[in-house]
């Protein structure tokens, strides 16, 4: 079976060095290559590396919808096209064209969480579940039948970033287990309950604005869900009036008093800074200030221009 892959983010590394070793991959189709980092220096996604290094094919087509880049798919002969977070809508002419069709290994259990920031979408959500899902691709959004789907426990510990990786390493077995079915003429469709579906787009930097008038639970899953991008931040008046952006770290306790504003700075010291939200406050561990480092917040309020009393107002500061 020949086998194109299309891929461009990290999560899809697992399962592409595993059909590297166990399938024949005939291409890789990935992102092109863009400018990373504070001076911009040109870098290739990572799943470029590793085919290179195993002298795999590699098309980075800015638009996959221009006929030289369907006609250099093309040339691949592709019997299996297999997708993770490759990053551009398919044509009806690319999902069409391989004999065993394209699927697609999704980092959700569909139909909960289609798009971009589904894993993200879980923690925030409070789900108590996770996982996989392979499914044949249509032209809408992660709303193929489903060939098969494996779920994992959310303990409401997790980060983004941690579950991010566990999935990852859950992919490959998932994947391999479908395209051995689909080898076999064993494969099973099942349709997705449209009913059931939610969409979770992609994540902005903006996204990570805390809204005090919001639940400390509901907060406390937003600063994992966010971890490690785009993070948690708020943003505050210093005692001199200029607004300064203070980013907050997970691992903040949710405490149940009630008392203050949502905002409100109740107290700040060696065990944390404890804010005021409309339910219950937060007790953050750690902070990173304008243009320093992550500390603790007994280091931050060392000497820094907060006090208790004071409120974070993002709404007012932002649009002031």
């Amino acid at each position: 079976m020949r086998i194109v892959f299309m891929g461009t983010g990290n999560i899809a590394l697992p399962s592409f060095r595993r059909l590297l070793n166990k399938s024949n991959v005939v291409g890789l189709v990935t992102q092109p290559d863009r400018p990373v980092g504070r001076h911009q220096v040109m870098t290739p996604p990572a799943l470029k590396v590793m085919a290179e290094d195993a002298d795999v094919p590699v098309l980075q087509p800015e638009s996959l919808r221009k006929p030289e880049a369907v006609q250099a798919l093309a040339e691949l002969k592709p019997d299996l096209i297999v997708v993770m977070a490759y990053g551009q809508i398919l044509s009806e002419e690319v999902i069409s064209m391989p004999p065993l069709g394209c699927i697609n290994a999704h980092a959700s259990i569909l139909p909960r969480h289609r798009g971009a920031s589904c894993i993200a979408a879980a923690i925030k959500e409070g789900d108590s579940s996770t996982g996989v899902t392979i499914m044949h691709m249509v032209r809408k959004l992660d709303a193929g039948d489903i060939i098969k789907s494996v779920s994992l426990p959310l303990m409401g510990k997790e980060t983004c970033g941690m579950m991010h990786d566990v999935l990852a390493n859950l992919a490959p077995d998932v994947l391999m287990d479908v395209i051995h079915s689909i080898e076999s003429g064993t494969a099973t469709r099942t349709r997705q309950n449209e009913y059931l579906a939610t969409y979770a787009p992609k994540l902005q930097r903006s996204d990570g604005l805390i809204d005090w008038n919001l639940s400390a639970v509901e907060i406390e899953r937003a600063m994992r869900a966010y971890d490690p991008w785009p993070g948690t931040y708020t943003l505050f008046r210093d005692r001199k009036g200029r607004i300064k952006t203070l980013k907050l770290f997970p691992c903040a306790k949710v405490k149940k008093e009630n008392r203050g504003v949502p905002g409100e700075i109740l107290s700040i010291g060696e065990h944390g800074l404890l804010v005021a939200c409309a339910e219950g406050a937060l007790l953050v561990p750690a902070v990173q200030p304008d243009g320093g480092k992550r500390m603790s917040v007994a280091q931050f309020a060392a000497g820094r221009p907060l006090d208790p009393g004071m409120i974070f107002n993002p709404v007012e500061d932002r649009n002031g």
